[in-house]
């Protein structure tokens, strides 16, 4: 699987179009804002998105994508239905952070653990890490052993657990039993800045380095 990063919002989020290579099938993962930067890319491409995928409801991540979905006519997949009030909060979101009036939305689909996304010839496992938000979720592509971990893991740091119905705990144990036993060689895309390896997270981030839970 094939993917271009496309930082957007000022919060700079790691928007990802992603693709088959046999097919030039597409997604957008968390098309937060600028979707002209994002559908130029597209094109620029010769790509053909057919889906839009959510890791979670936060503005960064989600505001652009009603925008985005209705300008391809293309359904929108976000994580499980018990984060939908960040979703239905898009517009109280947009005041707060000083974005552009964001209006709220409802997914076409929620995802669970377990279930798998198509992209083209490729699939995408979808993995349930609750903490930063309740339902966040992770897609696994195992060809590429590449993850977009949305804001669960970053580069020496972990996701804030400071928003409503956020929980530390559940982050931590999230990372250590969803994320770790794909194997330390996975490479990680997160929703902010650099990307990583599992194996480097797993040795050197203070918060969830092995030796921490020894």
């Amino acid at each position: 699987m094939k993917y271009q990063i496309i930082p957007v919002t000022p919060f700079q989020q790691n928007c990802s179009v992603i693709w088959c290579e046999k097919t030039l099938k597409a997604a957008v993962v968390d098309p937060g804002g600028d979707i002209e930067r994002i559908l130029a890319e597209v094109t620029k491409l010769g790509l053909t998105v057919d889906k839009i995928l959510l890791t979670h409801g936060h503005i960064d991540h989600a505001g652009g994508a009603a925008s985005l979905a209705a300008h391809l006519s293309v359904p929108i997949i976000d994580s499980h239905e018990a984060d939908k009030f960040w979703l239905e909060n898009l517009v109280k979101q947009s005041q707060n952070f000083g974005f552009a009036r964001t209006e709220a939305f409802k997914p076409t689909q929620y995802l669970n653990e377990g279930d798998e996304v198509s992209v083209g010839e490729q699939t995408l496992s979808v993995l349930h890490c609750p903490g930063h938000t309740p339902s966040h979720i992770v897609f696994y592509n195992a060809s590429s052993n590449i993850a977009w971990v949305g804001d669960v893991l970053f580069r020496g740091s972990i996701g804030r657990t400071d928003f409503p119905q956020s929980n530390h705990q559940d982050l931590l144990h999230s990372i250590t039993t969803k994320l770790w036993p794909l194997g330390k060689n996975v490479s990680f895309i997160p929703g902010h800045g650099p990307m990583s390896t599992f194996a480097e997270e797993r040795q050197h981030n203070p918060f969830v380095a092995d030796q921490l839970f020894d």
